[in-house]
């Protein structure tokens, strides 16, 4: 097929445009950074860069003659950005609403849109011990502030998009994806790729103390981005038309992840905790029964697994970090 990724320069972007040119589609990865700020750039590829798909005329030039569209473009982060960054992330819903009414006049035939977890009720993640989440909970509504009221805003257009006009529209609420190959510094950086930063700076500096956000009792679940890319891809060429959660099951505390990260790294750390800092709900969890029953599958890589990929290839930036400083 003829494929858009929309934010095919970002994080999970760029797997999954890997992935695509891997199974023989032609892709276009659009994004609005400068190539040589891509976390990913792939031969063969019809790579748009600096391309913003906040305006309607880049949305149509975008998505003409493609059969299909991923839209994994937003303005994003970990945490720290989005409690931060208010009015900015609500401004994606521009891209939301320009590139669905382009598929729908250029004829595309399929729309992945890719929401989060932060749509579901704060009422439902007041305990560590949280239960998960499923489906059903994002209503009544009362999303996380900002970046999650923009998100569950665009799963409704998609879904309306496709009861009014007929494009086939998939949705996703990821949780919390890691990796290698995206934000590890500079404020943009989520739970695992800050905490293996801190850890490989550790190594390096060897002043094993690391800042914590909270009392590290908070707790999350995290999906390897391989999982995620696969979930994506089966959902999208599934029948599926509801929101379906797209996450690990396998819950974990912030300080629980910290002790796995230093022992990949074979070292102990102790925790300077920071009361002050953003620390987002106080749980939250995956609950994937729906997507076992619909689709048969639910993401199945290890967190430790998944952590070991990940410091190696932060441990590796660190250091290169540290020898282009001295």
């Amino acid at each position: 097929m003829r494929v858009l990724v929309a934010g095919g320069g970002g994080f999970i972007g760029g797997h999954l445009v890997k992935g695509l040119v891997a199974d023989g589609h032609e892709v276009r990865s659009v994004d609005v950074k400068p190539i040589d700020q891509w976390w990913q750039e792939h031969p063969d590829v019809e790579n748009w860069a600096d391309t913003d798909l906040m305006g309607a005329d880049a949305c149509r030039r975008a998505t003409k003659g493609v059969d299909q569209v991923f839209n994994l473009a937003a303005d994003m982060g970990g945490m720290g950005f989005i409690e931060n960054n208010k009015a900015a992330c609500m401004l994606s819903v521009l891209i939301s609403t320009n590139l669905l009414q382009a598929a729908v006049d250029n004829d595309v035939e399929r729309l992945f849109y890719a929401s989060s977890a932060c749509v579901y009720a704060a009422e439902h993640q007041t305990d560590p011990n949280v239960t998960a989440l499923k489906e059903s909970d994002a209503y009544p509504a009362m999303p996380e502030d900002g970046y999650g009221w923009e998100k569950l805003f665009s799963e409704r257009m998609a879904r309306h998009f496709r009861e009014d006009y007929g494009i086939q529209t998939r949705i996703a609420r990821y949780h919390n994806v890691y990796g290698p190959n995206g934000s590890w510094t500079g404020g943009r950086e989520k739970a695992p790729a800050a905490l293996s930063r801190k850890v490989a700076e550790c190594v390096v500096s060897g002043r094993h103390e690391v800042e914590v956000w909270g009392d590290g009792e908070q707790t999350r679940s995290f999906m390897f981005v391989d999982d995620c890319v696969r979930g994506t891809r089966m959902l999208t060429d599934s029948d599926v038309t509801d929101p379906i959660n797209i996450g690990s099951s396998e819950l974990v505390s912030i300080n629980g992840l910290i002790d796995i990260i230093s022992d990949i790294a074979g070292i102990t750390v102790t925790r300077r905790h920071n009361l002050d800092a953003p620390q987002g709900v106080r749980g939250r969890n995956s609950d994937n029964t729906m997507i076992l029953d619909r689709l048969g599958w639910e993401p199945s890589t290890s967190l430790r697994s998944g952590l070991e990929v990940t410091y190696a290839w932060v441990l590796d930036q660190v250091l290169a970090a540290a020898g282009a400083a001295a």
